[in-house]
């Protein structure tokens, strides 16, 4: 289902890849951003008592001092549920800030809750990263036209419309924010994986993600607006109006923008869909959520981490992950869609193994991945790993996503992207981390490590239970070369010498991937 809504969301067309590289030719006359313009300061508002969140935070008070209460959201429908319940609930502040917030019908409907909030007199500060954006622009502008919404681009292209030209500024927009925050009213927050976009949400008929995040009370709620105002004062968000080209007007463009967004919740509402959504709203209304309380450590990148002469002196949460990891006495199962170690990680793991902790690496498969290219970065790490006793678990194409079959998309391709890692089964980590290079040395990420024997155990029960249907278990034959098993319906063992499920063309372009010097990068 789409809506045409391109006067408003419009896509930029670009009419050929040999027009585009005659272009970038010009670079050296494009637009530059200009990081040291003033803009004004601001923080996060203060939570108080007075208002519906306020007294909901309020009534789970009772905890230990300094701890937080976490309650884990595996179901992608809950996920949005939850979204629209802090933004539909929110009466002072909404403090939203991700990598992606796509034009879809998804993300059309998180825009039209932010608008709807704004209207109601919620201050709403908006930070997204502007490697997502292209062609947004007018939208982006009503959105920004509104009175009660700041919208912040964080390391911003200079050309707003042929981003090609901005390719002499490579080492720059090379560097991402690739953190996920949605904090309503002082009160409570939303901390995980899982971007805007039907994907995350279970309503992409194609594929889906499973994803995990966490809705947080208590202290941490504070930390993470302190993490926000971290960004937001960064001299690489840029107030979007700095960045528009377009002229001012009388309010036209908020109200195309009001008439499109309409339009776009009335198509949901005639859905399943829909009903799935609304039904899960409601429960959280009624504030059925347990919450597990536990000591906690937030965890993020400076913001400077961006620039690339700060990023070596920057704070990085690779020092706080490490020193997690590294203090594994039994056991460390990795949760990470993108799994890609430089020969110093694959050093340090098998040395972790050789200590006596099992490792387990829960991944995608070549069938169920995004990118191509991570999978030919991921590839010549098994074997070796594989032979210290690394054990490697891909999740199936078919795996089943909690919140599908609700939505009535269980018949589209599944693929991973959860960021966790559980310690011993003690510490749980969630967050946006992949244990890969551009989490640890190029893009900001942000997380938190939750010290809960029974969130961790929890959590690594369900997905051991899961592992025998909806993974394939990689191993090493007599004969020192890969296989596959997984198991069926019925519990009988299937084995795959290739890459199961996929065609040669795919192996191919992935084989042919590792040849390419760019695996830092990945």
């Amino acid at each position: 289902m789409s809506i045409n809504i391109d006067q408003t969301f419009s896509g930029r067309k670009v009419f050929s890849r040999l027009l585009i590289i005659s272009f970038i030719t010009l670079a050296s006359a494009c637009a530059t951003v200009d990081f040291e313009a003033e803009k004004t300061p601001s923080y996060a508002l203060p939570g108080t008592q007075d208002t519906f969140l306020g007294q909901a935070a309020t009534q789970r008070e009772t905890r230990p001092k300094n701890q937080s209460g976490f309650a884990l959201i595996p179901d992608s429908i809950n996920a949005l549920a939850i979204r629209l319940l802090l933004a539909a609930k929110a009466e002072r502040s909404l403090d939203v800030q991700y990598y992606m917030i796509k034009n879809d019908i998804i993300g059309r409907l998180f825009f039209a809750t932010l608008v709807q909030a704004a209207d109601r007199g919620v201050r709403v500060r908006l930070l997204i990263d502007d490697i997502t954006t292209g062609g947004m622009d007018k939208g982006l502008t009503a959105v920004a036209d509104h009175p009660n919404i700041e919208l912040r681009l964080f390391n911003p292209f200079a050309s707003r419309g042929l981003r090609a030209f901005d390719a002499w500024d490579l080492q720059r927009l090379n560097r991402r924010m690739h953190n996920k925050s949605f904090t309503a009213d002082g009160q409570f927050t939303i901390i995980g994986g899982r971007n805007i976009s039907a994907e995350y949400f279970a309503y992409n008929n194609d594929y889906n993600f499973a994803d995990l995040d966490t809705l947080a009370v208590g202290p941490i709620v504070s930390d993470t607006a302190a993490m926000f105002d971290s960004y937001w004062n960064h001299r690489k968000a840029i107030p979007f109006k700095q960045l528009s080209k377009q002229k001012p007007d009388d309010g036209a463009r908020l109200k195309k923008l009001r008439a499109a967004l309409l339009e776009n919740l009335e198509a949901i509402k005639k859905t399943p869909y829909a009903s799935a959504v609304s039904a899960s709203f409601e429960e959280y209304l009624e504030r059925k959520v347990d919450y597990t309380w536990a000591p906690y450590q937030l965890v993020y990148d400076s913001p400077d981490k961006v620039i690339a002469s700060k990023a070596e002196a920057a704070d990085k949460i690779t020092d706080s992950l490490l020193h997690t990891v590294l203090g594994a006495e039994k056991s460390l199962l990795v949760i990470s869609p993108y799994f890609v170690p430089l020969k110093s990680g694959i050093a340090g793991i098998s040395e972790l193994q050789d200590s006596g902790v099992q490792i387990d690496i829960l991944t995608n498969s070549l069938a169920s991945g995004d990118h191509i290219l991570v999978h030919s970065g991921y590839a010549p790490s098994r074997k070796p790993l594989l032979e210290h006793g690394v054990r490697f678990f891909e999740i199936r194409e078919d795996l089943a996503i909690s919140g599908t079959s609700r939505a009535k998309t269980d018949k589209a391709n599944s693929s991973l992207h959860t960021k966790a890692f559980i310690v011993d089964k003690r510490y749980l980590f969630m967050g946006s981390f992949n244990w890969d290079p551009r989490s640890a040395y190029l893009n900001t990420e942000l997380g938190v490590i939750i010290d809960s024997e029974y969130l961790a155990a929890k959590s690594s029960k369900a997905i051991y239970k899961a592992i025998p249907r909806d993974t394939y278990e990689v191993y090493l034959n007599q004969n020192k070369q890969l296989r596959w098993r997984t198991h069926d319906e019925n519990g009988v063992e299937i084995v795959f010498d290739k890459e199961p499920h996929t065609s040669y063309w795919k192996r191919l372009r992935a084989n042919l991937g590792r040849l390419l010097p760019i695996k830092s990068q990945l």
